[in-house]
């Protein structure tokens, strides 16, 4: 992306009057109550908007590049550019995500405690609903203006839902920081197929989106500020929602928050690189996995090894005045093993390239149930 581009989509998308019509209109107002149990008080995300510079808690800095460059100057000031300002909003939603799930903050402190080594991100993932503009792409598009590629589409229909992932760009700049700032994450955006439900959730969902206008243009920028992009909805549309499609009625409390990240439990260097060793220490610390199809959830190849913990719980109050606890987000663990082809490399040669890739319907489709009524239950017992 040309920086003249990047700035000048930017500017279009956060001048002034937008930012103030954003954070005046009601239907942006968080519906979180910071006195919930399970709520840790979030600080409003540091979210940056572009001046003549922009940097990171790296103290790497751009700044806008004079005539005088070089074209491989320029060219790499723009990567590095364009990529820090991404990692800033990744950071924001990243922000949010661990202030609204002590579960999550806890066990990466635990895990960073034992392994004292930097945690890379296997993936983010964020659900969407189908309508109106609102699906898969209305997230994806954030991704792919800064360089991530469209992979495979997975299919749930029982749950009917879909999803894709993304990969990272390949000239992503070296990172030796933990999670947002390490490795940049694969991106996992699932979506529900609105019309397959029935009239009654899908008129509700249509209402809702519908409220945002074009909403959908900002979904990136509504997870990093940790807001629904609609109006907060009625206790009793939740309950229809959740009657259906627990996943519709998550989506329609939390809208695009970050819904789970995921520890590449094979890049740390303890004894917890084992995804069966993290698993036994995460329950000895007292947290519940989610126990769908099995704690650990394999592929059919048996590289790909996954598991959960159940999501967190926040009151949430709606629109009707009415307080409940609602599902919030949880956090992952996923260990890709090396190729068939490549297992006689020595572990030291061994890159991420050469360990199985890509994700697993049946793997996925357990792990969805770890924001479900059934698993919380058994959180709570």
């Amino acid at each position: 992306m040309k920086i003249s581009t990047m700035f000048s989509s930017i500017r279009n998308t956060f001048n002034s009057s937008t930012l103030s019509s954003f954070f005046s209109h009601n239907s942006y107002a968080s519906p979180f109550l910071p006195n919930s149990q399970n709520f840790i008080s979030m600080k409003k995300p540091s979210f940056p908007f572009p001046g003549i510079s922009i940097s990171s808690k790296q103290g790497r800095c751009f700044s806008v590049v004079s005539g005088s460059k070089s074209e491989d100057d320029f060219q790499n000031s723009s990567i590095q550019g364009s990529e820090t300002f991404f990692r800033s909003v990744l950071g924001s939603m990243e922000s949010v995500y661990l202030s609204r799930n002590p579960t999550a903050k806890a066990i990466l402190e635990l895990v960073q405690s034992v392994d004292d080594n930097q945690i890379s991100y296997d993936h983010i993932a964020f659900r969407t609903f189908g309508v109106n503009g609102y699906g898969i792409d209305s997230m994806a598009s954030f991704f792919l203006d800064f360089g991530y590629t469209s992979q495979e589409e997975l299919r749930f229909p029982a749950k009917k839902l879909k999803a894709l992932w993304f990969s990272p760009p390949s000239n992503s700049l070296p990172r030796n920081g933990s999670g947002v700032n390490g490795p940049l994450p694969r991106i996992f955006i699932s979506e529900l197929l609105v019309d397959q439900m029935s009239p009654q959730t899908q008129a509700i969902i249509r209402r809702y989106t519908e409220t945002s206008g074009s909403g959908y243009k900002h979904t990136a920028l509504a997870s990093a500020l940790g807001n629904l992009t609609w109006e907060k909805p009625l206790f009793s549309e939740f309950q229809q929602l959740a009657s259906e499609s627990e996943y519709a009625a998550w989506t329609l409390v939390n809208g695009h928050a970050v819904n789970h990240v995921t520890i590449s439990t094979h890049r740390l260097k303890s004894h917890l690189r084992n995804i069966k060793n993290i698993n036994q220490f995460i329950e000895e610390n007292g947290l519940r996995l989610n126990s769908e199809g099995g704690v650990l959830k394999v592929s059919p190849d048996g590289l790909l090894l996954q598991s959960s913990t159940v999501a967190d719980s926040v009151s949430f109050q709606f629109s009707d005045g009415i307080t409940e606890s609602v599902p919030c987000s949880y956090i992952e663990f996923a260990e890709r093993l090396v190729l068939p082809q490549y297992r006689n490399l020595p572990d030291t040669e061994v890159k991420e390239f050469h360990r199985r890739d890509g994700f697993e319907v049946g793997n996925a489709d357990k792990i969805f149930e770890s924001t479900s009524k059934e698993q919380l239950s058994r959180r709570g017992a």
